[in-house]
């Protein structure tokens, strides 16, 4: 096959691929981008002022678990208890194991006495919760749904799962063609990449300008791309995708073997003797001892199994932190309530670490960029907000390249609107990612379901602005309205927080509130930015099409 060949072969490649999962891609890197935030963004949105210290590791977990007895039956279920960052943990309860007692088995998860009313003779399903870890108080999943949960799930697709696995899995597939398309693209523009990298005409026509700002930008962005493509790929193709049939055919759907060989995990089973356990049990002091024995590790999770049996066992996991050890996989340790004996442990500080945690944790720490402080942040979000960019520029090289006379009318027509429709749904995310901010704060505190209200105000603000512009079909249009409007509406974001709260940046500086500081700067920084682009802009005939 001859050079050319091969050439012409890599760029229509790296085109097509490109275009079919540019409005996809966008979405990734934009709810991704904002995702990187996720912490600061609960605290903005709850106004959690105190956000300093080990809040797990001090946790009172005796209060937590009698509070929440309160509301719901924990006897005979696993409890777990996931903590990530912040002053929040979530909860998740089991099934009932004891089958045997039909008062268990019509519980459905509810506070003793029914208040809710759900019939009864139904099976319980599996119930998570959150809770406060400073007050101890907890709410359902939907209550304490927010803001950095949304878009940290649509960075997947969470939202359009059907049966547990497709949104993950177009998700996967979207950073596949991505990785993809980035290689093709490095082999297309191979021979001219430094040079065309010093080059930027901004004055010659829009075809010249957007193929210099997307080959600049897109090697500027080169390394962060490839590495969010890898680690996406390996988040979710290779768990969602590939290790299913591994499983059933090399493990026989044997769950806890494969566990242990792929995740290097001891998933030991405890067996449920249906017999109550008399004597009193302290939680705290099982994670007080696991502390004391590794004082420098980050607890993540702590785990119940056959919660009040006399066969309990409580399971304190953590890992170390990342100035101690960045390669480090899980350590824990397992204790048997009825005498307070070890187990099971794994020194999460032993010399060597396993290729599987070794791999699996700088993957995980790359992609999520959560080991290097708000310095890394800034850097992965605006490297995040360049990608997008380089997205949009490639849609439109795209759509010049192809508007020539010798290209059949319906073609051009076609080309036309489809990317109308691309810019009209990737650039209304940005004013209505505003609105939803604003809308959520003032109704924060209200007895509403949080998760109802940020999918109805975002989902459909999105949909009837994407319709608008694509209605209205002008690219120009569509850009400048969206930076216009969604700079004016990120103004209004700290703004809403001052009257709702009293707490006005100055106020948070002053009192030491970064979380909620950083969110307010956050949005006046990037509506400042959004209208320099905008006096920038000058609409070209190339451009409006």
């Amino acid at each position: 096959m001859s050079n050319n060949r091969i050439y012409n072969v890599m760029f229509h490649t790296h085109t097509i691929s490109g275009i079919i999962i540019s409005a996809a891609l966008y979405v990734i890197f934009f709810t991704g981008s904002i995702s990187f935030f996720k912490e600061e963004i609960q605290a903005w949105e709850n106004n959690e002022t105190s956000i300093k210290g080990d809040y797990f590791g001090q946790a009172s977990f005796d209060s937590i678990l009698k509070n929440i007895e309160k509301e719901y039956e924990l006897k005979s279920k696993d409890v777990s208890i996931f903590y990530n960052s912040g002053q929040h943990a979530f909860v998740s309860l089991s099934e009932s194991k004891d089958t045997s007692d039909n008062k268990v088995k019509n519980e459905g998860a509810e506070k003793k006495g029914g208040k809710s009313g759900k019939s009864k003779g139904k099976r319980p399903k599996r119930v998570f919760i959150k809770t406060d870890l400073v007050s101890n108080e907890f709410q359902s999943q939907e209550r304490s749904y927010n803001l950095g949960e949304f878009f940290y799930r649509l960075h997947f697709f969470a939202q359009l799962n059907f049966y547990g696995v497709s949104g993950y899995i177009f998700a996967g597939f979207v950073s596949f063609f991505f990785l993809f398309a980035i290689l093709t693209g490095v082999i297309v523009h191979w021979k001219k990449i430094i040079s065309s990298f010093y080059v930027f005409r901004p004055k010659e026509k829009w075809k010249t300008v957007w193929t210099d700002a997307h080959v600049s930008l897109g090697m500027i962005g080169l390394p962060f791309q490839f590495m969010f493509a890898v680690t996406g790929c390996y988040l979710i193709i290779a768990y969602s995708i590939m290790l299913p049939p591994v499983k059933s055919v090399l493990f026989n759907d044997d769950s806890e073997a494969f566990e242990k060989v792929v995740y290097a995990k001891n998933n030991t089973e405890y067996d449920f003797k249906k017999d109550p356990l008399t004597k009193t049990v302290s939680y705290t002091a099982f994670v007080n001892q696991v502390t004391k024995k590794w004082p420098n590790l980050k607890l993540t999770r702590v785990q119940i199994f056959n919660f009040g049996d006399v066969n309990m066992h409580i399971k304190v996991t953590g890992q170390p932190k990342y100035n101690d050890k960045f390669l480090a996989g899980e350590g824990y340790i397992t204790y048997r309530a009825l005498d307070n004996k070890v187990v099971d442990q794994k020194d999460p500080y032993a010399a060597s670490t396993s290729y599987i945690d070794g791999s699996s944790s700088i993957l995980q720490r790359l992609h999520y960029g959560d080991y290097g402080g708000y310095g890394l942040k800034i850097i992965y979000f605006i490297l995040g907000l360049v990608t997008c960019f380089v997205i949009i520029s490639g849609v439109l090289i795209w759509l010049v390249a192809r508007d020539k006379k010798n290209i059949p009318e319906y073609k051009r027509r076609f080309n036309i609107w489809l990317v109308r429709i691309y810019m009209a749904i990737c650039l209304s995310m940005y004013p209505i990612t505003a609105v939803t901010f604003i809308i959520v704060k003032c109704l924060n505190g209200y007895e509403i379901d949080k998760k109802t209200l940020i999918y109805s105000v975002f989902f459909c603000g999105w949909l009837v602005l994407s319709t608008l512009f694509i209605i209205k079909g002008d690219n120009y249009f569509t850009n400048k309205v969206s930076l216009i409007s969604g700079s004016i509406l990120g103004f209004l974001v700290p703004i809403s927080n001052g009257i709702m709260t009293g707490n006005w940046p100055w106020v948070t500086w002053q009192k030491g509130y970064i979380q909620i500081f950083v969110m307010d700067v956050f949005w006046v920084v990037l509506s400042l930015t959004a209208l320099a682009i905008v006096f920038k802009l000058k609409p070209k005939i190339e451009f409006v099409k």
